[in-house]
């Protein structure tokens, strides 16, 4: 099937988020979409989906002009897709989510007259759709499982099941890998092969310059709404990335030697119990974070690196205060153990979390208040016990454009911005600020080329004020751009420390929890001033995306 659009226009206000945009794709064709935060990408699929309607413009299929109002008249044209937060129920199983809006009855039948509905659901065709289905593109997708107990690449597999199960030729991926861990990208783009070589097309919207490169036939860069390139997936990441930024971007990091001073952050034995209820159901029920000890100085970035789920997360909640934990954390020499996370808050630390929608905004809070959620009872945002809204308005006019969070109006509900913007109001809030330490979980998560320079100078220039930095990233190129020391987490444990110059096969081994025959220093020490930490130079090896 082909597809094209043309002179899409999309209005929010003053801001247009879709300017006269041309784009067409040709069967069995991979288009890569790519565009920094804000540049119109998911608006203009949401048209395509009918989930926006548009100013301007038309849609044709085979070259035919189609009129779609709602994601039901897509279905109908054969066009699926796959949002970045994935529409699903969670109690509900594979098959019983993959029925959902085109539920087929059972039928009984009555001597010889013909199947008479029943009105029961017929989960048995659902199930077998789903393995059918699944065993043709080797989605490897269980029809029984809820969907609360899958990992989020399979997840994704259901929604791309659930769309060939609506028979869409064309198929929308919406920033697909933002979630996932690179072996579930990888899955991805196995699975993306196979329906390209069925014949179906695809639109894959990221802002990742190296998966557009790896999977796409051609790539459509798209600015502040308006397409200014189509290149084939050849071109240099130097030019891409200007392309999407409208200027020359830094792709690697460049820094200084660090020069760590005083200890800021001490944590002994730090333990973390795991969730409750795995010892009953069966499963292994060991520490999330057991007996990690580490220390922090001022001026020096500690990376934390580890496969996703082996306690990194767990470490950060409990630094924070947010889950209970045995053991001693110690800032600038005091013992705030016991401390709750607003007077960690207080006491300097400043926290980007993993998780942005849950655990870093409130959704219905406009920009404003998100920017002061920790500061909004302190001067000079507060008088007594009343909020001072001038210097709040103030506060959000100066850090949306330091930050340059792509927002209709800093009133707007945190809410209505893409994940990317989101992700430049926490970090606004948390690096905009004086602290003694910066725990930045997943700090670059969902963010374009120039967005991730930005961040990375930022947190660079924290350091370099004497801030003590962790940084937790499953991205081993932020790691090693960022890192002066690397802490190694597997299985709740730190397995070992190591300077950024290690190689990526032996930090792969600890990342197994394969020491290499050296025991891992419990506190740390070989990021002291004495050991020299290493650094200096430009420390970034590839594109931190």
């Amino acid at each position: 099937m082909e597809l094209e659009l043309r002179g899409i226009t999309k209005r929010f206000g003053s801001l247009v988020a879709n300017d006269h945009i041309d784009l067409a794709v040709a069967p069995g064709e991979i288009r890569g979409l790519l565009g920094e935060n804000g540049a119109g990408k998911t608006t203009l699929m949401n048209v395509l989906y009918g989930l926006v309607q548009p100013d301007e413009g038309e849609i044709l299929v085979d070259g035919k002009q189609v009129t779609i109002h709602s994601p039901k008249d897509a279905i109908n044209a054969k066009i699926g897709m796959v949002h970045q937060h994935f529409m699903l129920v969670p109690v509900f199983t594979v098959a019983e989510n993959v029925a959902l809006g085109v539920e087929q009855q059972r039928k009984l039948k009555i001597g010889s007259l013909p199947g008479i509905p029943t009105g029961l659901l017929d989960r048995g065709r659902a199930r077998r759709q789903v393995i059918e289905l699944s065993e043709r593109y080797g989605l490897q997708v269980n029809p029984d499982v809820r969907i609360e107990d899958l990992p989020v690449g399979v997840q994704q597999r259901v929604e791309i099941i659930k769309a060939l199960l609506r028979q869409a030729s064309v198929l929308i991926l919406d920033e697909p890998t933002a979630v996932l861990t690179p072996g579930e990208t990888e899955d991805l783009f196995r699975v993306m092969r196979e329906l390209r070589e069925g014949g179906r097309s695809i639109v894959f919207i990221s802002h990742k310059l190296k998966e557009v490169q790896t999977i796409a036939d051609k790539i459509t860069v798209i600015r502040r709404g308006k397409v200014v390139g189509e290149r084939p997936p050849s071109t240099s990441d130097a030019e891409l990335a200007a392309l999407m930024v409208g200027r020359p971007v830094e792709l690697k990091v460049s820094k200084e030697p660090a020069k760590p001073a005083d200890v800021v952050l001490e944590v002994t034995d730090l333990t973390v119990a795991g969730a409750a209820g795995l010892a009953a159901a069966g499963q292994d029920s060991r520490n999330s974070v057991d007996g990690v000890s580490f220390q922090v100085r001022a001026g020096e970035i500690l990376g934390i690196a580890g496969v996703q789920g082996n306690g990194q997360t767990e470490l950060c909640e409990a630094l924070m205060g947010l889950l209970p934990s045995g053991g001693q954390v110690r800032l600038d020499g005091k013992d705030i153990s016991r401390a709750t996370p607003h007077d960690r808050l207080r006491s300097g630390i400043s926290y980007i979390p993993e998780d942005r929608r849950e655990d870093g905004l409130v959704s219905d809070f406009s920009v404003a208040d998100n920017l002061v959620l920790d500061l909004y009872d302190r001067k000079p945002f507060a008088s007594g016990i009343a909020m001072d809204l001038p210097a709040i308005r103030a506060n959000a006019r100066t850090l949306t454009t330091e930050f340059d969070v792509r927002t209709s109006s800093i009133d707007a509900t945190v809410g209505t911005l893409s994940g990317g913007n989101q992700q430049k109001v926490i970090l606004a809030r948390e690096v905009g600020r004086r602290v003694r330490l910066l725990l930045a979980s997943q700090p670059t998560r969902g963010l374009d080329v120039g967005s991730i320079e930005f961040v990375h100078r930022r947190i660079i220039e924290e350091r370099d004020q004497g801030v003590a930095v962790i940084i937790v990233s499953s991205e081993l190129d932020e790691i090693y751009a960022l890192a002066d020391r690397i802490a190694v987490m597997y299985e709740g444990q730190i397995t070992g420390f190591r300077p950024p110059s290690v190689p990526v096969t032996e930090l792969g081994l600890l990342m197994a929890g394969v020491r290499n025959g050296a025991a891992a220093d419990p506190a740390g020490s070989d990021g002291n001033p004495d050991d020299g930490p290493p650094g200096g130079g430009s420390a970034g090896r590839t594109e931190p995306t």
